[in-house]
């Protein structure tokens, strides 16, 4: 018996590893149709579209449509200042404001059917999944004094995002083109920020989270408005005098032309 333990062992590893070959898990991969996107003054939105294929799919699961796929793109983070305005003696103004320290300035949501028929909500929340899931970090000390004023500028913060376009949400935006490729189609609002935006995609089986994959995409200025960024950027007390000193001309000439005699 001793001398067919070795033999034994080794059969019982075999069979091992090829059962958790047979039962890997899947993964998959997305590509973009382009990983820079230059846009111009007279730019009114655009369409992107990522592709993506799985890998150790179910065929019987696929078949079924039991995959689910939510892609995200997500544009820069940055520091942003809400206020609230109040009537004051016939006039509006600025009465409370709440500052953020980090907030994505785009995001754009494709997916195969409705959220709420993919996972449950917990799930989304856990994964910060979607934009009433967005972590919006508020300034510390803020959090900690008023948690009730930061929740209310949170959420006019989301609404403001959704009412400009740049929070907007495509259901069937992602769609199969076979058991294992998929292709999703996000929206590129007018305003979209410049800078590096991440694609992010999650995969979902039987309502069960398993991957979640990324790549990234650069949206830039482009033609005239581009040497003016960059300009702005790199030389800001040159471009701050050119701005004055064209006002100042601008100024001028307008007083020339309409002066009264």
């Amino acid at each position: 018996m001793r001398r067919f333990l070795p033999v034994l062992l080794l059969f019982f590893w075999i069979e091992n590893v090829h059962a958790q070959d047979a039962n890997a898990p899947e993964s998959f991969q997305i590509g973009l149709s382009t990983n820079r996107v230059a846009i111009s003054s007279d730019f009114s939105g655009a369409d992107l579209t990522i592709f993506g294929a799985l890998d150790n799919a179910d065929q019987v699961l696929a078949r079924q449509g039991r995959y689910d796929i939510v892609v995200v793109l997500e544009g820069p983070a940055r520091p942003v200042t809400v206020r609230k305005k109040t009537r004051v003696l016939g006039v509006w103004i600025n009465t409370q404001s709440q500052s953020f320290t980090s907030v994505p300035m785009s995001y754009a949501v494709a997916t195969t059917r409705p959220m709420q028929d993919i996972t449950q909500p917990v799930m989304y929340q856990r994964l910060a999944l979607g934009s009433e899931n967005i972590f919006m970090r508020a300034v510390e000390e803020e959090q900690q004094r008023n948690p009730e004023k930061v929740a209310e500028f949170t959420a006019a913060l989301r609404q403001q995002k959704r009412a400009t376009g740049l929070y907007n949400e495509r259901i069937g935006g992602v769609q199969f083109l076979s058991p294992s490729l998929f292709r999703a189609t996000l929206s590129l609002a007018p305003n979209v920020p410049v800078g590096t935006h991440r694609a992010r995609a999650f995969l979902f089986r039987n309502g069960v989270f398993v991957k979640e994959t990324s790549a990234q995409l650069t949206i830039v200025k482009a033609g005239l408005e581009q040497r003016i960024y960059r300009t702005a950027q790199d030389n800001g007390l040159l471009f701050g005098l050119a701005a004055v000193l064209l006002a100042i001309i601008t100024g001028w000439l307008g007083r020339m032309i309409f002066k009264r005699d």
